[in-house]
């Protein structure tokens, strides 16, 4: 049987921003699914009803390969990678380190944290918004969260851009990624010496299958909330601040009424969903016609479905009163993000208090800013200018 191929790769060079979900839009239109030879080649369902079931079906949709540029990773980030009833056990443990509680007792110092960052730029008058903001405030709130001095954040950033953001996967990638994993396992070594009440403190007392938890075990663990926590959270700031920046009405009623913001925070979220998973297929399957075979990769991209005009009218048009927003953001099934309270924490904070002290700024005239793909989508330059 015949079925759609797609010349389709999100992971090129950078495009101008607002690219990307018009187009992954065009190609949900065009077909459910489709088969594209970029990456290895992999499979895409376009459609919300297929996307949110393969995430609820581990049987055939496996969790040891979520990106379809790494169809076989010899890494194994926990619990993101791993499968129940492994995954079920680790999810078991671990979901006290993040509760909607333990994330409200955060957020004195999130905010304090935030306003800091808005007070040092708001009379400047103008800034570069994802680098001296989106890429900082979430960076500086995950060395609290882990424990880790914020006096390291500016060499954390260059890590964390050489590993996500470098042009091209040389050496400097593996370098970061080989002083990541340096830093977290003296992390570990620490607080195995002088335990504390943070995320790594309590990992300690973790017994995987009735077991004490390792050295690689609680490495991976850091590791996933190193590479998720942070690069999510700065793309869905520079997507939501890009349009506000361009819509004044919202921006003026987000300014007029903070009250609006958690339900802001949700719709951006949906028109917005910056991340691009994948799953390994563990079995044959047909979905539209197309013939999946085991070990094939399946992109199943958030924002295919929650823009779907199946699933959530107009779409397209960002709606703070929209009602039933029952959007996958965080994704869905087994795997829903576990750091979702604290993403949402971090994203409601950061509309507060920005527009507490800049309520009214824009896009300069002339400026293109540019936006990347590879697991997740985002700006990566914001140029915003207002009257200090």
């Amino acid at each position: 049987m015949s079925h759609p191929r797609i010349d389709f790769d999100p992971f090129g060079d950078p495009r101008p921003a607002g690219t990307t979900h018009p187009m992954l839009d065009g190609l949900r239109e065009r077909c459910p699914a489709f088969h594209t030879s970029a990456q290895q080649g992999f499979w895409v369902l376009t459609r919300h009803a297929d996307i949110l079931a393969a995430y609820q079906d581990t049987e055939v949709h496996s969790s040891r390969a979520v990106a379809v540029i790494d169809p076989n990773p010899r890494y194994r980030w926990i619990p993101v990678m791993l499968d129940p009833p492994e995954h079920t056990m680790w999810r078991r443990l671990l979901r006290p380190l993040f509760t909607p509680a333990r994330a409200a007792a955060m957020e004195g110092a999130v905010r304090r944290r935030c306003a800091e960052l808005v007070d040092g730029l708001a009379a400047r008058g103008s800034c570069d918004f994802v680098e001296d903001f989106a890429r900082r405030f979430p960076s500086a709130v995950f060395l609290e969260f882990m424990g880790l001095p914020v006096g390291r954040l500016e060499e954390f950033l260059e890590w964390e851009y050489a590993i996500l953001h470098a042009p091209s996967a040389g050496s400097g990638r593996a370098e970061a990624m080989g002083r990541v994993a340096a830093l977290f396992q003296e992390l570990i070594a620490e607080r195995r010496r002088d335990p504390r009440d943070d995320v790594v403190g309590a990992a300690l007392a973790f017994e995987p299958d009735g077991r004490p938890v390792t050295d690689d075990e609680l490495l991976q663990l850091c590791t996933l909330l190193f590479l998720a926590g942070l690069d999510t959270v700065t793309a869905q700031l520079s997507y939501s601040f890009w349009h506000l920046a361009r819509h004044d009405a919202d921006r003026a009623r987000i300014a007029a009424d903070p009250a609006i913001v958690p339900d802001a925070v949700e719709e951006l979220l949906r028109v917005y969903s910056p991340v691009l998973p994948a799953r390994r297929l563990k079995a044959d399957t047909e979905v539209h016609g197309c013939p999946m075979k085991a070990g094939e990769m399946v992109m199943l991209p958030l924002a295919m479905a929650n823009r779907d005009p199946r699933a959530f009218p107009d779409p397209r048009t960002v709606d703070f009163g929209r009602e039933h927003n029952r959007h996958i953001a965080f994704g869905a099934g087994p795997h829903r993000c576990l750091g979702s309270h604290l993403a949402r924490l971090e994203l409601r904070v950061a509309l507060e208090e920005w527009h507490r002290r800049v309520p009214d700024y824009r896009v300069p005239d002339g400026a293109q800013p540019t936006e990347h793909a590879s697991l997740i989508l985002g700006l990566d330059s914001l140029p915003l200018t207002w009257t200090a």
